[in-house]
């Protein structure tokens, strides 16, 4: 930048909103308008053609949370965030996907769901490959690597690296199926578990084997089979060294050690360490009757 060019910069009022276009040469005066700015929605005021530090006018407005919802009484520095948080309360979902008629209450929610239409996955594993639409999505993959399960099952001890898997677990006590196919009446406890069973009506199976052309319904499902390729058994027993293709074969096969029996019979009080095995057992209770 030339010399004249600085010149003009310090002589002309540099400093403007870019919302509502006021404009001063102070960088203080600019900091009162931005409180008195109600309808800012980007949260950025230009400096010159670029942003002043969004920091400092988020500091400024922290310091006075005047917007109060007259719902729960939370506090916002601007309006904005005010209005955003109304529609907690209202249930509005301004903005409309041109595809599929999805709605959400924010901007952010349908840019993340346009990707779904889209295909596009810019966020990939440095590991493995995997690709993902979302980057909180590559974060949970992370943990399959990491080996990490924070989330544990207090009932029977099994961990899970995600906290939807815990709660998708626990039904398996419960007994809480509260997703149900609208063609047979089937219930899941998930709607993943729903989504996949859908396909044994519509007859999709969108995973291709790449060597003998074999398709499945789920990724997952095609991951098992390419195991009976490649002899793959990745899921190795800590406690004998017994090594298997499928994580739920593994699952399976730990009860063996610790004796566990999770399945609980709700007429009896008996317990069972596979599900199967409880299953069975409830046939004599409705035999008897």
């Amino acid at each position: 930048m030339t010399s004249n060019n600085i010149d003009e910069m310090e002589t002309d009022n540099k400093y403007w909103c870019g919302i509502c276009g006021y404009k001063c040469s102070d960088n203080s005066h600019l900091k009162i308008q931005l409180l008195n700015c109600e309808e800012n929605k980007e949260y950025s005021h230009e400096i010159s053609g670029t942003y002043l530090a969004k920091k400092a006018s988020h500091q400024l407005a922290a310091k006075k949370k005047r917007y109060v919802c007259e719902v729960c009484s939370m506090s916002f520095a601007w309006n904005a965030h005010l209005k955003q948080h109304m529609r907690i309360h209202t249930g509005e979902k301004p903005f409309k996907c041109d595809i599929c008629d999805s709605s959400f209450s924010k901007m952010s929610g349908l840019k993340r769901h346009m990707s779904t239409h889209t295909g596009e996955k810019p966020y990939s594993c440095e590991l493995c490959g995997s690709a993902f639409s979302q980057s909180y999505q590559l974060k949970k993959h992370y943990s399959t690597h990491s080996g990490e399960r924070p989330f544990t099952c207090e009932l029977c001890g099994f961990s899970f690296s995600q906290k939807p898997h815990l709660k998708a677990h626990m039904r398996t006590h419960s007994g809480n199926k509260p997703y149900s196919c609208e063609i047979c009446n089937s219930s899941f406890k998930s709607a993943l578990g729903l989504k996949f069973h859908t396909r044994s009506h519509t007859g999709e199976q969108p995973y291709s084997c790449e060597v003998c052309a074999a398709s499945f319904p789920t990724s997952s499902g095609l991951k098992n089979h390419v195991r009976t390729h490649t002899g793959e058994k990745p899921f190795s027993c800590e406690v004998c060294n017994s090594s298997f293709a499928q994580l739920s074969n593994l699952k399976n096969h730990m009860i063996i050690h610790t004796g566990d029996k999770p399945y609980m019979c709700q007429i009896c009080g008996a317990s069972f360490s596979w599900s199967l095995c409880l299953k069975r057992h409830m046939c004599k209770h409705t035999n008897a009757f």
